[in-house]
C-alpha cells in the first residue's frame, strides 16, 4: 500500500518505485509518509528491511495475542505491518487502506473493525484476513501476500502472483523482511491466454474454501 496522508503536500521522489509525501496539517503537524511506510529513501533498500525481520513494538502484546488465536507466526505479522505501515497506526494509502495493517473499508467491514485506527481492532481483522488467506493459500505464502496487497480475486485470475509492478515489489518486500534476507525477483512465464502467472500453479480444490471466507463473493477465475 501507499501511505499518504491528505491536506497540502510536497512530494519528493526516492526511487522508480517509491515516493516520500511530507504533508503539514492546519495545526502544524508533519506527517511524513510513502509506498509501504518505509521513510529515509530505504523503501528499495532490502538490506534495511532484511535488518528490520522481528522488529519489536508497542504492539507486540496485541500482536502476540491475536496471532495465537488465529495460529499465525508474529514474525509474518510484524513483516506485513512493516511493509505496509512502517507500524504508524495512522497511515491512510492513496487507495483507502487504512491503520497499522492497511485495511480496506471494505476488508474492514468484513471482519467487524469499526474503528480502523485502533490498534486492537486493526491488528485483529488484518491477522484474521491474513489467516483466511493463508488457508486459501495452503503452504504458498507468496501468492497469500499478493492476496493480502491485491486481493484474492486478482490471485485466482492469474493463477499465480498477478503482473502488477506493486503486488510484485510488496511480495519481494514482505519476504525479505520475514525471512531477514534479500528476497530474489518473481520470475514470469507464459501462461493461461490473457496473463502470465509464476510457476506452481495451484489445483481446482483450492477453489472449494474460498465462499467461506467471510463476506467474500466469487467472480471466477478468468
Amino acid at each position: 500500500m501507499r501511505c499518504i496522508a491528505f491536506g497540502v503536500a510536497l512530494l519528493v521522489a526516492v526511487s522508480a518505485t517509491a515516493q516520500v509525501q511530507i504533508t503539514v496539517r492546519r495545526d502544524g503537524t508533519k506527517i511524513i509518509s510513502n509506498f509501504g511506510g518505509v521513510g529515509g529513501g530505504r523503501v528499495s533498500d532490502y538490506a534495511w528491511l532484511a535488518k528490520q525481520r522481528n522488529r519489536r513494538s508497542q504492539y507486540d502484546a496485541i500482536i502476540e495475542r491475536h496471532c495465537d488465536r488465529f495460529d499465525i507466526d508474529p514474525i509474518l505479522v510484524r513483516a506485513v505491518i512493516q511493509v505496509e505501515s512502517n507500524f504508524d497506526p495512522k497511515c491512510i494509502s492513496r487507495r483507502g487502506a487504512r491503520g497499522l495493517m492497511q485495511l480496506m473499508p471494505e476488508t474492514a467491514r468484513r471482519y467487524g473493525v469499526l474503528n480502523v485506527f485502533d490498534p486492537e481492532e486493526n491488528i485483529r481483522g488484518g491477522v484474521h484476513y491474513l489467516a483466511d488467506l493463508l488457508q486459501l493459500f495452503p503452504k504458498d505464502l507468496p501468492r497469500a501476500l499478493a492476496a493480502y496487497n491485491a486481493g484474492e480475486n486478482a490471485v485466482l485470475k492469474y493463477a499465480g502472483i498477478p503482473p502488477f509492478n506493486e503486488t510484485a515489489t510488496y511480495v519481494k518486500r514482505a519476504l525479505t523482511v520475514y525471512y531477514g534476507a534479500p528476497y530474489g525477483q518473481a520470475t514470469w512465464f507464459p501462461g493461461a491466454k490473457g496473463g502470465r502467472k509464476l510457476a506452481g500453479g495451484f489445483s481446482s480444490q483450492l477453489l472449494t474454501p474460498i465462499a467461506a471466507l467471510p463476506g467474500m463473493r466469487y467472480l471466477g477465475t478468468h
